[in-house]
C-alpha cells in the first residue's frame, strides 16, 4: 500500500509538471504579490498492471479552452513517451500512458483471424492494439467502413485483408462481392473468386452495377415490408438473399458521377436493414466528395497516415496526421482505437484464395478494356446478385 501510494504520488507530480510546461494551468496574484498556480484537477491515477500501463483522470478549469489539450498532446508525449493516448472533450480527459510501443508490424495469421471472427456474422478484421489483443466488429452491427490513407501507409493492404476474411468466413450463397477498382491496381487478384461478381473499374460501369444493386436494395425493401419485418435476416428463409459488399477503391474519382454519388448514398442510408453494405477507400479525403450524409453513415472509419489534420478531421480519426510507421492507423468505432493492421502480401492472400477460384464467364471478369463490356447489362448483373 505505502510503495503504491508513493508510486502514486510522484506519478502525479510527473502531470503537473506536464500542465507546467504546457501551460495548462490559471494563475492567480493575491494581494501581497505572491503569486499561486492552480493546475487541472487530477481525480484518479490508476495502475493497469494487466495491460501494463498507466491512468490519469483529470478535468480542465473552468475557462480553460479543451482545444488546448489537443495542440499540446506533444508536451504530454515528449514527457511520456509516444505511446500514450488522450481521450475526453470540453472538460474531462483520460491520459493512458502505456509499458511498451506498439510492433511495426502485424503478420496476417489466417488462423488467428478466423478465430477473432468467426461468430460475427459478416466479420471485419481490423488489427491488434498496443496489448496484443485483436480489434475486428461485425458489420451488420456497425455498418458501412471508409478507409483512408496516402500511399504508402497500409490503405491498400487493409483492404486487401478485410476482403480476403470476408472470402474465407462466409460461403458464396451468404455473402457476394461488388468491387469498383478505380486505380486499376488493387482488386485483380480477386477477379475469378467464386464470391466475386465483378471488378469494374470505369465509372460507366460502376454506376450500371450499382443501379443493379440499387433495384435490389428496392426488391429487398419491398419483402421487409410485405412481411413487416425490420430486417432482410427475419425474412422467412425461403426469400432470404446473401449479403452484398459494395466495396470501391479511390471512389473519390467517381465524384463528378451524380449518379454514383447518389446511390452510395442511398446504400449508406438504408442498407443496413437491407443487408447491403459499402467498403469505401481513399487516398486524399475530401469534405465536398465524403458530404455530411455519407460521412454520417460510414459507422466506422480508419485513418492510416494522412496528410494533415483537416483530413484527420474530415475522416474523423484525430491524430491520423501524425502516424509515423506503415501500417499504423487510427479507427474511430463507437470509441477511438489506435491499432496495427495485418501485413497480408499479394502472394500470401493469392494462396489463401486459391481454394475459391473458379472459371468464370466474360461477364464476371469483364474490364472496360474488354470488348465483352458492351454485352454487360443491368440484367445480366441483376442475376449475378440473385442467383
Amino acid at each position: 500500500m505505502l510503495r503504491e501510494f508513493l508510486y502514486k504520488s510522484k506519478a502525479k507530480a510527473e502531470l503537473i509538471k506536464v500542465f507546467r510546461s504546457a501551460g495548462l494551468h490559471k494563475t492567480y496574484k493575491s494581494k501581497g504579490g505572491s503569486e499561486r498556480t492552480i493546475f487541472p484537477q487530477i481525480h484518479d491515477i490508476h495502475i493497469d498492471k494487466e495491460n501494463k500501463s498507466l491512468r490519469y483522470t483529470f478535468t480542465l478549469l473552468n475557462g480553460m479552452d479543451p482545444k488546448e489539450v489537443a495542440k499540446k498532446e506533444y508536451v504530454f508525449r515528449q514527457h511520456f513517451g509516444r505511446s500514450i493516448t488522450i481521450e475526453g472533450d470540453l472538460k474531462k480527459y483520460v491520459l493512458t500512458i502505456y509499458a511498451s510501443s506498439m510492433p511495426n508490424e502485424l503478420i496476417y495469421n489466417a488462423d488467428e483471424v478466423r478465430e477473432e471472427v468467426e461468430s460475427f456474422k459478416l466479420g471485419i478484421i481490423c488489427g491488434k492494439d498496443r496489448n496484443g489483443r485483436y480489434v475486428s466488429f461485425d458489420m451488420l452491427k456497425q455498418p458501412h467502413l471508409l478507409i483512408a490513407g496516402e500511399t504508402g501507409s497500409g490503405k491498400s493492404t487493409q483492404l486487401r485483408s478485410i476482403l480476403t476474411t470476408l472470402i474465407r468466413t462466409k460461403k458464396p450463397s451468404e455473402m457476394k462481392l461488388f468491387l469498383g477498382d478505380c486505380k486499376k491496381s488493387e482488386f485483380h487478384i480477386f477477379r475469378k473468386v467464386e464470391h466475386v461478381q465483378c471488378v469494374l473499374s470505369s465509372a460507366k460501369d460502376i454506376a450500371r452495377m450499382l443501379r443493379s444493386i440499387k433495384k435490389e436494395l428496392d426488391e429487398r425493401s419491398d419483402l421487409t415490408e410485405i412481411f413487416e419485418v425490420g430486417h432482410a435476416d427475419d425474412l422467412p428463409a425461403e426469400h432470404r438473399r446473401p449479403y452484398l459488399v459494395v466495396c470501391i477503391d479511390e471512389f473519390v474519382m467517381l465524384r463528378k458521377n451524380e449518379e454514383i454519388m447518389e446511390i452510395l448514398t442511398e446504400i449508406t442510408a438504408i442498407g443496413r436493414t437491407l443487408g447491403v453494405y459499402a467498403i469505401l477507400s481513399m487516398q486524399r479525403p475530401n469534405a465536398k466528395v465524403l458530404d455530411t450524409t455519407i460521412r454520417a453513415n460510414l459507422t466506422v472509419s480508419m485513418g492510416f497516415k494522412l496528410r494533415d489534420v483537416i483530413e484527420s478531421r474530415i475522416v474523423n480519426t484525430p491524430g491520423a496526421e501524425n502516424i509515423e510507421s506503415e501500417g499504423r492507423f487510427i479507427m474511430n468505432s463507437k470509441k477511438l482505437y489506435e491499432l496495427q493492421a495485418p501485413y497480408l502480401t499479394d502472394k500470401k492472400a493469392r494462396e489463401l484464395l486459391n481454394p475459391f477460384i473458379v472459371s468464370k464467364g466474360p461477364v464476371k471478369e469483364v474490364t472496360p478494356e474488354e470488348p465483352a463490356i458492351k454485352e454487360l447489362t443491368e440484367k445480366d448483373v441483376f442475376n449475378d446478385v440473385v442467383d
